[in-house]
């Protein structure tokens, strides 16, 4: 039953449409009410290509699961509302580049990990916009740890500051990503590398004024625990980012916008 919630709005189904809201967007939406049901989709012929696509969809969204949890601690104040969808988005672009049956084509991150650099946590925060200094990146042989260094910079020139803050971090995050394949006795998709999936290491910096130059440079190192032994199947996402802070009588307070992350390489 279609219940009014204002002024022409509507939640609910009204003469064969359905109203709704979408999670991160503004307004309402509607659609047509009805089409197939489960047991059709499950079942019928005429919907197998709707079954593999739904196959290497839950697939994607599995693997970008994998990077979320390993960025838990970050995400609350990093991503958008529509970070779940967009990195699903480029998993699946990962998985259509596999080969294989349809429906069943593994997702290798090891074989297209530049599909993900570049890849904003906040599409409307890009962290280049947000922090212009020069850095490097070295990662370990054995890929168990990398350092970031940053050259020394001035913040008033080359951090674009919110309102209120007072200083800020920066961050150093790696995350290992296995490759996932569709495994017939199980009817999904699972990691190749269960154990060291999701693992992760987060490294800040000092807090940073935001308004007194850094004259010597800044390395933070990231390095994975348990020294695991990670072998092809898995990648190591590389991300960096800035965490914001207002500093009240000696204690630091986050800030909850204006933060950025990005994934700078995998590796």
């Amino acid at each position: 039953m279609a219940k009014q919630v204002g002024l022409l709005r509507y939640s609910g189904t009204m003469g064969g449409v359905s109203h709704f809201k979408m999670k991160g967007l503004d307004g309402d939406f509607a659609r047509l009410a009805g089409g197939p049901s489960k047991e059709q989709i499950e079942t019928a012929p005429e919907f197998a290509r709707t079954r593999e696509n739904m196959s290497e969809f839950g697939g994607s969204a599995a693997n970008a699961k994998a990077l979320r949890v390993g960025l838990a601690s970050l995400l609350g104040t990093m991503g958008d509302p529509q970070l779940a969808g967009r990195l699903t988005k480029v998993f699946k672009e990962i998985n259509l580049a596999g080969m294989g049956q349809r429906g069943q084509r593994p997702i290798e991150l090891s074989n297209n990990g530049y599909k993900l650099e570049g890849f904003n946590f906040d599409r409307n925060i890009p962290f280049d916009s947000v922090f212009n200094a020069g850095y490097t990146i070295s990662t370990a042989p054995t890929r168990e740890s990398s350092d970031i260094t940053v050259d020394p910079f001035n913040p008033i020139d080359l951090v674009h500051s919110p309102t209120g803050a007072t200083h800020f971090r920066l961050i150093n995050a790696i995350v290992v990503v296995s490759n996932y394949k569709y495994i017939t006795t199980s009817n999904k998709y699972e990691p190749v590398d269960p154990i060291n999936n999701s693992l992760s290491a987060v490294q800040y910096s000092n807090y940073l004024p935001v308004d007194i130059d850094i004259p010597v440079p800044t390395t933070l190192n990231a390095t994975l625990p348990g020294a695991p032994v990670l072998g092809p199947e898995v990648s190591v996402v590389q991300c960096v980012g800035i965490e914001f802070y207002q500093e009240v009588s000696g204690s630091y307070y986050l800030l909850s916008s204006d933060n950025a992350m990005k994934v700078e390489l995998t590796f």
